[in-house]
């Protein structure tokens, strides 16, 4: 059963991936949270776009994706207002797509050091 589970979690971050690749996202990583006992989900993934309309246009694609191929929606959808930071809560995986200014600022990676982090290759 925990099997199953996993391999649910790992779909959903292929398809969130999958979504941000669509628009073009910059530097999509990965973070696996689960040997983190603080923790708040199992893994981030996290990107930057050089505009709030990319910002946008990839939260949009990430909803899109996860509706179609998985038929899951985000429990909590942040940051629209003013697209410099948008958090999409799957509860097991969240995705974060920043402008890069912000992204640079806030530097999740090095904030959550300690856990597995994987870089994906560009598409484009």
């Amino acid at each position: 059963m925990k099997e199953d589970r996993s391999l649910e979690i790992k779909a959903l971050v292929d398809v969130i991936v999958k979504g941000m690749q669509e628009k073009k996202a910059e530097n999509i990583t990965v973070i696996d949270l689960r040997e983190i006992d603080t923790a708040v989900c199992d893994f981030f993934v996290i990107s930057n776009a050089n505009s709030n309309t990319q910002v946008n246009a990839i939260a949009d694609s990430i909803q899109k994706e996860t509706l179609e191929t998985l038929n899951d929606k985000a429990w909590r959808k942040e940051g629209t207002e003013t697209s410099e930071w948008v958090l999409m809560d799957y509860v097991n995986v969240v995705a974060h797509i920043f402008q890069t200014p912000v992204r640079d600022f806030y530097a999740l990676e090095e904030l959550w050091g300690d856990a597995k982090i994987t870089s994906i290759e560009s598409q484009y």
